[in-house]
């Protein structure tokens, strides 16, 4: 009985002079608020990176292919039109410059992305690519949008 009065009473034991802790906790909100900044950004800013030209695309189960660093875009548009990257080009002009660029670049084996309207003649496309794979480029692909559905 005599130790509990001695270790309960108040007389200058190492109760009082005790220091709080060390708080280890991470405070979270300034975190979460930069997040938040940084996710409208993104949102605001993702519709504007869409290159090229304006196409209808069709919709695949597929799932999407690395990116090159510069890859070269052909898109068929529904007049029948053919794009290299932005700039329109004829389909005789297609193949040489095809050749020149990717001569420049670092050789035939430089990925071609084949876009095309939904909507836009099948056998248009297929001119496109018959001539693509007669000149020799190998790494053709065909370019979708994510089916939503």
């Amino acid at each position: 009985m005599g130790m509990n009065s001695a270790g309960s009473g108040g007389g200058g034991g190492r109760r009082g002079r005790r220091r709080a802790g060390v708080m280890a906790e991470i405070n979270v909100t300034p975190m979460v608020d930069v997040m938040l900044v940084l996710l409208i950004i993104f949102m605001v800013s993702a519709p504007m990176l869409t290159v090229g030209v304006p196409l209808d695309l069709p919709q695949t189960q597929a799932k999407s292919l690395e990116q090159d660093k510069n890859p070269l875009t052909l898109s068929v548009n529904l007049k029948g039109q053919v794009f290299l990257n932005e700039t329109e080009i004829g389909l005789e002009d297609l193949v040489p410059k095809l050749k020149a660029i990717t001569e420049a670049r670092s050789g035939m084996d430089e990925r071609i992305f084949v876009r095309g309207d939904k909507k836009v003649d099948y056998g248009t496309v297929m001119k496109v690519m018959g001539r693509l794979s007669a000149a020799g480029f190998r790494r053709v692909a065909l370019v979708t949008e994510v089916d939503q559905g």
